[in-house]
């Protein structure tokens, strides 16, 4: 049975009708490129979620980590992020073979801004590129090279009401589902949950 609700936005007049008109300063925030300001976020970043759209139309969302500074910024309107090894399976590489489309959203522990870039993407390989990624003297197999359209800063609300780098307000996640159940329940492995928990805290396993 479907969920009723009382009302659907469907048109922008209504959404418009009903909340509130951004700012001059909220419109005018957005650039077309990484001028010195985003360098400078982009530069403290450890860690950089990836969206991006499917055949299906579905929409992907990928994290991706790094000692901070490891999205390079080769000019004003191109980045580049590393691939590390991982489950292999090129969700966001494989939505780019059909829709360039990407959204970034930059994210720096401890600090409530963050970073939004959207753009278009490619899946790049090129010798001096990867080596110039490589961490620890292993460089990536492949590089999501993205061409920036829009970028801007947003403000610290919603990581103030999450509390997300306060750790007297963190959760307790004594109830919450490791990734080695989820294999179990939703993958139906072989292996028993035992040697699962083994392979999910083996750093240099295969992951899921």
């Amino acid at each position: 049975m479907a969920i009723r609700f009382d009302e659907i936005i469907a048109t922008r007049s209504r959404l418009r009708e009903l909340g509130k008109q951004p700012s001059e300063r909220a419109k005018r925030k957005v650039i077309d490129h990484i001028d010195d300001l985003c360098r400078r976020f982009i530069a403290a970043c450890p860690f950089v979620l990836v969206a991006s759209r499917g055949v299906d139309g579905r929409l992907d969302v990928s994290p991706k980590g790094d000692p901070p500074g490891f999205v390079a910024v080769l000019d004003e309107r191109t980045l580049a992020i590393a691939d590390r090894p991982g489950n292999h399976r090129h969700d966001t590489f494989e939505n780019l073979l059909v829709h360039q489309e990407v959204g970034l959203l930059f994210l720096i522990p401890g600090n409530g801004d963050t970073l939004r870039v959207s753009g278009k993407a490619r899946i790049v390989r090129d010798n001096a590129l990867q080596a110039r990624l490589a961490v620890d003297g292993k460089a990536p197999n492949f590089v999501l090279v993205v061409t920036v359209e829009e970028a801007f800063m947003h403000c610290q609300k919603s990581l103030v009401r999450s509390g997300l780098w306060n750790s007297e307000r963190w959760p307790d996640c004594s109830a919450v589902p490791t990734l080695a159940e989820a294999i179990i329940a939703h993958a139906k492995p072989a292996e028993t949950a035992a040697e699962i928990e083994v392979i999910v805290a083996t750093s240099d396993a295969q992951l899921y």
